[in-house]
């Protein structure tokens, strides 16, 4: 148990990270982006694929409302109280790794999305690779109301997902994304009924197992640089990593 709320089993190369707070809809706290940012840094090479859960009827309903009232939450950070220290681009540093660490793995990551999934619960599934929704999911980045914006990594792959103009929308309004749109616009990679999202998740993990484990850790780093590469670049990338793949069949081969 790296934290209350938060649980990892591990079921051979598969590692489950698990929000274990169903009473406040799985909301979340510096603590909590600590402990996440521990796990993925201490993950070994060896685990394929990673699943993001929540308990109970929602994913996550975002940053703990009291971390935004004078003296916050005892034991936590005082995130107002940090607005006037010299560090604390260092410190929203330090809550960035909670979500960044999800795109630097090796292993394929997979968010499993249910219910709720508003401000820092969306930038917690945006860090994923892929997401799964069920057809009761709520997707909402509520920052800006809150006289914020997003700031846990979730801008850049919400861009990539959506386009500039769109993003723009979906922060500056705070609307809920139902699961069919979510789908429309690209946030989702399958969407499934609710009483069908543990299965559909065990047949999407044993589907990223079936591939060949090379080929897949080779794939991730190869399409996640493309989206910044040029075609110059992109066409190196992929000659480098077909070429170590070509000599590892070669070597299995026995020429």
């Amino acid at each position: 148990m790296p934290h209350p709320h938060l649980r990892v089993d591990r079921d051979g190369p598969v590692v489950t990270v698990t929000l274990t707070d169903p009473d406040t809809r799985n909301a979340q706290t510096p603590s909590l982006w600590r402990a996440l940012a521990e796990v993925g840094e201490s993950l070994s090479t060896d685990a394929r694929v990673v699943v993001i859960r929540g308990e109970g009827a929602s994913f996550s309903a975002g940053l703990h409302r009291q971390m935004l009232a004078p003296g916050g939450i005892p034991g936590e950070a005082d995130i107002l109280g940090l607005a006037s220290s010299e560090d604390l681009d260092a410190v929203i540093g330090e809550f960035q790794r909670g979500f960044s660490v999800w795109r630097s793995l090796p292993a394929v990551v997979v968010a499993v999305v249910q219910g709720h999934a508003v401000g820092a619960g969306f930038q917690l599934a945006l860090a994923a690779d892929l997401r799964l929704l069920a057809d009761d999911a709520q997707l909402c980045m509520r920052e800006v109301q809150l006289g914020l914006i997003p700031d846990l990594g979730g801008t850049g792959p919400l861009v990539q997902l959506v386009g500039y103009a769109r993003a723009l929308e979906l922060c500056a309004t705070a609307r809920f994304v139902g699961a069919r749109e979510a789908s429309d616009l690209g946030l989702a990679t399958a969407v499934v009924p609710r009483d069908q999202l543990d299965a559909a998740a065990e047949d999407l993990v044993a589907a990223l197992l079936a591939t060949p484990p090379d080929a897949l850790h080779a794939l991730k780093p190869l399409l996640s640089k493309a989206i910044h590469a040029s075609a110059d670049e992109q066409l190196a990338a992929e000659r480098t990593a077909q070429a170590g793949l070509l000599r590892g069949l070669a070597r299995l081969a026995g020429r």
